[in-house]
């Protein structure tokens, strides 16, 4: 029997004498009398009873507590340190290619650039130029829409926007991006403009 059962049944116990003890009061003028050391010391028995078990069911409480906390915060550590560490181990790969890739595509995109002229159709939904160059590095289209159809100029390769313009109505705007050598694809992202023939290729080189 454990220590928090014990205090409850001496608890229990206590409060049923207590009620008895009343009711005999109650009912018997001379209650306790004679009865009255017996009855006190069955009340101080009882009572320091249930004090002593309630003090050691407050610490066995708190060791299981502990002891929760204390393994709760052992798994805690264990589940953080396991994705941690794979995803250090992961995210090391990954940063290491991502910055290869990066230092790459900078080193490729290394040079003078320039500055290149597009402009829209004042009546077609189409661009003045089917095809760009530039040299690597940055490189910016000025785009000039005379039209009141609203376009925009983006550039993309193989399916994957690198930067688009605003669109724009009877005016002017640009776009730049760091290019390394290779085939790009410049186009109007207005739905269907694209479709209608509104793209070109630009060549760095």
């Amino acid at each position: 029997m454990d220590d928090a059962t014990i205090f409850y049944i001496c608890g229990g116990v206590l409060a049923a004498s207590a009620v008895v003890v009343s009711i005999a009061g109650l009912r018997f003028e001379r209650f306790p009398g004679r009865m009255g050391p017996l009855v006190a010391l069955w009340f101080v028995a009882l009572i320091g009873t249930a004090t002593t078990f309630a003090i050691l069911n407050g610490q066995d409480e708190q060791e299981a507590r502990a002891s929760e906390l204390t393994a709760a915060s052992q798994e805690a550590e264990e589940e953080e340190a396991s994705p941690v560490s794979g995803g250090e181990s992961a995210g090391g790969g990954e940063a290491k290619s991502e910055g290869g890739g990066k230092a790459n595509s900078e080193a490729g995109a290394k040079g003078p650039g320039g500055t290149l002229q597009l402009a829209a159709d004042p009546s077609q939904i189409a661009f003045d130029k089917a095809s760009l160059t530039s040299k690597p590095g940055k490189v910016t289209i000025d785009f000039e829409n005379p039209a009141p159809l609203e376009h925009d100029v983006a550039i993309e390769q193989n399916g994957k926007e690198i930067a688009v313009s605003q669109t724009i109505t009877e005016g002017k705007t640009s776009v730049s991006a760091d290019l390394a050598p290779g085939t790009y694809t410049f186009l109007c992202t207005v739905p269907g403009h694209a479709e209608a023939g509104m793209e070109g290729v630009l060549t760095v080189r």
